[in-house]
């Protein structure tokens, strides 16, 4: 599988690098607006056709955007882009709208985007970079959707606003409020940990996994110089 191929980035960004329980970015839309499945799959939809739609911009512009002015260019790209988002979703789905509020615009500075933009949109081709923001965007909406998922069930007896749980089920309010975003990464977060590690003693390759790229990002440029990928 080529690494640029377009179902090498979706893995990429499903799995390997995914933003959320690999990468660990992006964590205030993340505990923020996860007390439902809905709200979590909202936001991330939102953030995937941002990333997609931003990634593909940037890297059309990336032979014309000046290195000095890369940062500041790339961040009126992204903000352009957000903007008509948050205007159609306050057209079209007023209740996706209200619920997700202030976090809609904060977009523009949420670090998986400009972070793909940086390390990836602006060095390579369209189509990778389209898929690139694509994956990432899909492994951040279905992350945000289980969180949310757990959230609900657990803290309203909800699932995408339908009871599930009986009536004899009583709701732990925790976990619809700011601490129950953290016990629910945290305990997402040890399965992931404790895959890895079995896989490990089974003689598995595992170390894509919560590891991102795995290089030694403060010598980044100099080694990719070294080695004439710049």
């Amino acid at each position: 599988m080529k690494e640029n191929s377009a179902l090498e980035r979706l893995k990429n960004g499903i799995i390997t690098e995914n933003p959320t329980f690999v990468l660990t970015l992006g964590m205030c839309p993340t505990l923020a607006v996860t007390t439902s499945a809905v709200n979590g799959l909202g936001m991330g939809l939102t953030t995937m056709a941002v990333l997609a739609l931003s990634n593909m911009f940037i890297s059309m512009l990336r032979k014309v955007i000046p290195d000095k002015v890369r940062i500041p260019a790339f961040i009126v790209i992204i903000a352009s882009f957000v903007t008509v988002v948050e205007l159609l979703l306050k057209a079209f789905i007023p209740s996706l709208y209200d619920a997700l509020g202030l976090y809609i615009p904060l977009i523009v500075v949420n670090c998986i985007i400009l972070g793909r933009a940086e390390a990836y949109a602006s060095k390579n081709k369209v189509i990778p970079s389209l898929f690139d923001g694509i994956g990432m965007g899909l492994g951040f909406t279905l992350a945000l959707t289980i969180i949310g998922a757990v959230r609900e069930l657990l803290g309203a007896g909800q699932l995408f606003n339908m009871q599930v749980m009986p009536d004899s089920y009583v709701p732990c309010s925790i976990f619809v409020l700011a601490p129950g975003a953290f016990f629910v990464l945290a305990v997402l977060t040890a399965i992931q940990n404790k895959i890895r590690i079995n896989g490990e003693k089974k003689g598995k390759d595992m170390s894509k996994i919560q590891s991102g790229c795995g290089g030694d990002c403060m010598n980044c440029n100099k080694e990719e110089a070294e080695h004439g990928n710049c």
